[in-house]
């Protein structure tokens, strides 16, 4: 695959992004579910995802080297 018609990991990581961080939301908020059984307060919806935007960055930079490292996988294979 030619160099210009690479994807770059931050384009990646842009489109990943929503997922990425809808997914960390999600997760966060299930803990904080869990952690009622153990004694701790609750964790809104609100503070989970106000947590997510910011957790999101670093796990949707994560996927995009993922997805990144796949296509140069697969690309290598044809």
């Amino acid at each position: 695959m030619h160099d210009e018609t690479r994807w770059p990991v931050w384009k990646l990581a842009l489109l990943l992004y929503v997922f990425a961080a809808g997914a960390a939301a999600i997760n966060l908020f299930m803990l904080g579910l869990l952690g009622q059984w153990v004694g701790l307060p609750a964790l809104s919806p609100f503070a989970a995802t106000s947590a997510a935007l910011v957790l999101g960055c670093p796990a949707a930079w994560l996927a995009g080297r993922w997805v990144r490292s796949l296509l140069d996988q697969a690309a290598n294979e044809v």
